[in-house]
């Protein structure tokens, strides 16, 4: 913010701010569980055995390295939650409209928990599919839900460490894959206690007509008293919502495009880094390049680790240094990291044999320095700029069309990415380089800078300035409201 608008937001951080943040935090967090989990259980020989005694016949045969997990079935296992969260997005978009965040929270939560019961109960392909999809309606309600609360991405990256270690201590164990997919419960039983526990957004009070307790709200959320001018703010933007009673048609009008394209564009571009397909399959990646089953999910823990310590630079960097920068840096860290990888594997790592374990640690550290630059960059800012672009009028409606973007794109990638190793073998990581290079063109040509601008002023002050999307807004004038 400029340093007038700042001196009208005083606020503190307080402990319940705090807490706030990280039981917030567990939507994302729910996410995050479920890229490691399934990653590591369709590495386990007995699940495989379960559900999959085919996929696991190829992995003790001399088969195509690329190839061992060429399985539809398998991968639909782990893509299923994403189609299932796709379609739930915009049922929740609905829920915190009508219901507001916070009870759109704890559906997320009671979905997650009945998940982890099919899935950790499974007996059948059936009830691990249901228990997917159960999952992903769980995720949809939560990334809508608490997208919009402060720092969903620490759960996103946490997460999926902690999922890392619960299969490597699981790998041995009798139904080990039982424990780590039942244990997905937790992440959702927290939540649940953190439902009932934080404050419903003011903006959300507010469009419920409960402005005494949105006042309050506020204040307990700034910690001070006087939040006059700030939740003035609020109101009048709130008052200018209600003027469009249709948000999806404003969405779709031409002063609403740019703000749609970027959110959408960028949860594609999110995808398209291969961070999923590395995240997602990061044991059987490393079971391919040659390390034994306990070894690859050790690989897994640490890139999990160095998810976890980027995330961190994110939060501290992100509105010092700025969107773009971020972006900019990680897409050239992103896109030496995947060539690299890519030149490796196509010069050393044939259809049979392994590599050495000199090249094998050399591409972990590779993958190491992938998801640290994505970490600190297009994971948070994936979610961040699409909550920062919108005008009050349209975010719920906006956020709901970039949470659903970024499931389908995340099926497809789910369900493809081992089908396309094995047909396209090391030519995967180019792949992903040409759509990362792709990437940083679209930050220097197309993407605003949001740092310290109010949502009730990303209008005026980012799209109307920027050279591209400023046309957009020409005739704005002529448009009416519904």
């Amino acid at each position: 913010m400029s340093t007038a608008d700042k001196s009208h937001y005083n606020s503190r951080v307080t402990p319940y701010v705090f807490s706030c943040w990280i039981l917030a935090a567990f939507g994302g967090l729910m996410f995050g569980y479920d890229i490691g989990i399934s990653g590591g259980v369709t590495g386990m020989d007995e699940f495989l055995m379960t559900f999959f005694p085919s996929t696991r016949e190829k992995l003790h045969a001399h088969e195509n390295n690329y190839c061992k997990y060429d399985d539809e079935m398998l991968q639909l296992f782990t893509s299923s939650l994403y189609i299932a969260a796709l379609v739930a997005s915009f049922f929740a978009s609905k829920a915190c409209s009508l219901l507001g965040r916070r009870p759109t929270i704890l559906m997320a939560s009671l979905f997650f928990i009945a998940g982890s019961i099919f899935c950790g109960a499974a007996n059948a392909k059936w009830m691990l599919i249901f228990g997917r999809v159960l999952f992903g309606i769980g995720v949809g309600f939560g990334n809508e839900g608490s997208g919009q609360y402060p720092l969903p991405a620490l759960g996103d990256s946490w997460d999926p460490l902690v999922a890392n270690l619960i299969n490597y201590g699981t790998a041995m164990m009798k139904h080990g894959w039982r424990v780590s997919l039942g244990l997905a419960a937790v992440p959702g039983l927290i939540l649940f206690i953190g439902s009932l526990v934080i404050t419903e957004t003011p903006p959300s009070l507010v469009e419920m007509g409960k402005e005494m307790e949105a006042r309050a709200a506020l204040q307990k959320i700034r910690g001070v008293d006087n939040v006059d001018a700030e939740f003035q703010q609020i109101v009048t933007g709130c008052e200018q919502a209600k003027q469009v009673k249709r948000p999806f048609k404003k969405l779709f009008k031409k002063s609403g495009f740019p703000a749609l394209f970027i959110s959408t564009i960028i949860q594609v571009f999110q995808q398209f880094t291969g961070i999923n397909a590395i995240m997602f399959y990061a044991p059987v990646l490393f079971q391919t390049l040659g390390f034994k089953s306990d070894a690859s999910l050790l690989s897994a823990v640490i890139t999990g680790l160095v998810n976890v310590g980027a995330t961190f630079v994110s939060i501290y960097a992100v509105d010092k240094v700025g969107r773009r920068k971020l972006l900019l840096q990680a897409s050239v860290q992103m896109f030496i990291s995947q060539v690299a990888i890519g030149a490796i594997l196509v010069t050393h790592l044939k259809a049979t044999g392994t590599l050495d374990k000199v090249l094998a640690a050399i591409v972990v550290v590779l993958v190491c320095t992938f998801v640290m630059s994505f970490a600190w960059s297009w994971g948070p800012m994936g979610w961040l700029i699409p909550s920062e672009i919108f005008p009050i009028e349209t975010r719920t409606a906006g956020f709901a069309f970039a949470v659903s973007t970024n499931m389908i794109f995340t099926f497809i990638i789910a369900q493809a990415f081992l089908s396309m190793l094995c047909h396209m073998r090391a030519y995967i990581f180019f792949f992903f380089s040409a759509w990362i290079l792709i990437m940083g063109l679209f930050v220097v040509f197309l993407l605003p800078e949001t740092k310290g601008v109010p949502i009730e002023l990303v209008e005026e002050r980012v799209w109307k300035q920027h050279p591209v999307w400023k046309k957009f807004f020409k005739d704005e004038g002529k448009e009416t409201t519904d």
